[in-house]
């Protein structure tokens, strides 16, 4: 027992000791001594090319920052949509430290897969991050993970020459129309699809228990306002102008997309290059700005039996998640900060896509915990939009949605 405190009480104190600011001190440098040795550390990043690579140089720039901490990385590419049902399926062999999707903390926090934060990391990364940023690395107040990005949404890119009003998007449509281009609009993912039903104040909200089972459903797709979202993607959907896939620019005048297509962006508009926030559309004689999801990509630690390794892990975490590191990811990838600091920089600050993620922010959904067949089952919504031909046909479309998600929980409740 005695053994057991004074390892806890030294893991207290390491963290303590790192996760403070990040300039140097007599304390934090007489801490390295108490941490001096060689640490074999795994990380999962980001997938995309070249991200594995920098991760290895910051890694290399923490060291030298860091002379007695000598870090041997194995460092492996995981899409941060997939990391959590890796590692919900063994959390003994996750890597140390892992970057993944913010919707999926509660699953990894239930299954004891991250080690929380220390009270001055916890601090630090509050005053450090967006508000919105620390919402999203949090369950019920506690924070559980490192903001690593804020950049996760969509928003709009267009031709200035011929969209002539980005705010209306039955404008838009007559627009593309009229010059025989595309709309490029994910209504077959239900990621994007939700945008409508956003716009008219439907939400999809669902409940777990502590041991990860979904218990309930707060959803109102099925109302007067979800038949409204309905009729305006029916009206987009069954324009000669309409096309669901906004992974491709060709014969575009409009792609609704995120940052991770900016290049692509850029190459296709060139000069013409206008990105903004969604518009809104019009039903009956009342407007309703399109909604979206939103959301961060995190960076978690592994549990750790050996408490001088949890320390460092605590130590190099902070520091890929601070603004040198985030502002080095926006150089190369345009990976959006979540550090207040790193978006204040005057070459985050000019950004196009970005500030358009930012006006969408103001009617964006903060992604939560979602049922993953809810994904399959919403995106149906879409396809079923544009083959109706009459109200019926929409209404009917919304009924057997909500008969299909109240099905998914316990005794169909």
């Amino acid at each position: 027992m005695k053994k057991l405190l004074a390892t806890l009480l030294l893991c207290a104190t390491l963290l303590t000791i790192f996760t403070g600011c990040q300039k140097r001190s007599a304390t934090e440098n007489s801490a390295d001594n108490e941490l001096s040795g060689t640490y074999s550390v795994t990380l999962w990043v980001s997938e995309v090319d070249g991200v594995a690579a920098m991760t290895k140089k910051q890694i290399e720039a923490f060291q030298t920052a860091h002379p007695d901490i000598q870090i041997k990385a194995s460092i492996e590419g995981v899409a941060e949509a997939d990391a959590a049902n890796k590692i919900l399926t063994d959390v003994a062999s996750a890597p140390d430290i892992y970057c993944f999707a913010q919707d999926q903390l509660a699953r990894l926090v239930q299954a004891a897969a991250l080690a929380m934060p220390g009270q001055q990391a916890q601090q630090f990364i509050r005053e450090n991050n967006d508000a919105a940023s620390v919402e999203a690395a949090s369950v019920a107040g506690q924070i559980y993970a490192y903001p690593l990005t804020a950049d996760n949404g969509y928003y709009m890119y267009y031709d200035t020459s011929i969209i002539s009003n980005p705010d209306d998007l039955d404008a838009i449509i007559a627009d593309c129309e009229a010059h025989g281009k595309k709309l490029r609009f994910g209504l077959e993912d239900a990621w994007f699809m939700a945008s409508f039903f956003f716009a008219t104040g439907c939400r999809s909200q669902w409940d777990m228990n502590a041991q990860g089972q979904f218990t309930g459903v707060q959803d109102n797709f099925n109302s007067p306002e979800g038949l409204i979202a309905m009729q305006a993607m029916q009206k987009l959907s069954q324009s000669k102008a309409y096309d669901a896939n906004n992974n491709i620019f060709t014969d575009a005048a409009v792609v609704i997309t995120g940052i991770w297509n900016a290049n692509a962006a850029q190459a296709h508009f060139g000069k013409n290059l206008g990105a903004t926030d969604l518009p809104s559309f019009t039903v009956d004689g009342k407007s309703y700005h399109l909604g979206s999801f939103t959301g961060n990509k995190l960076m978690g630690i592994k549990p750790q039996s050996d408490p001088k390794k949890a320390a460092v892990l605590a130590l190099l975490t902070q520091y890929l998640t601070g603004e040198t590191c985030q502002l080095e990811r926006y150089g190369q990838f345009q990976w959006g900060p979540s550090n207040l600091s790193a978006q204040k920089s005057p070459e985050v600050a000019r950004n196009v896509s970005l500030s358009a993620l930012a006006k969408q922010k103001e009617y964006a959904v903060l992604q939560g915990q979602i049922h993953g067949s809810w994904w399959d089952i919403a995106k149906v919504l879409g396809a079923q939009a544009k083959a109706a031909k009459n109200t019926q046909d929409l209404q009917k479309a919304l009924t057997d949605y909500e008969a299909t998600i109240t099905g998914l929980l316990p005794h169909g409740n």
